[in-house]
């Protein structure tokens, strides 16, 4: 990748690498309920690794 990005580039590829973040603890209990233990990442809306999948952006 070049070394200096377009900034319309850079915005897109910020965004695309916030969506691949967990979601916050808090929405566990929201979601499922107070005793169940489930991993935050397993609700988040677009799972992504930068080894699996490749971005268009």
């Amino acid at each position: 990748m070049a070394r200096y990005k377009p900034t319309g580039k850079k915005n897109r590829l910020a965004k695309l690498l916030k969506q691949t973040k967990w979601a916050p603890f808090w929405t566990v209990p929201k979601i499922y309920g107070k005793g169940r233990k489930v991993h935050p990442g397993r609700h988040t809306a677009k799972r992504r690794s930068w080894r699996r999948t490749k971005t268009k952006a």
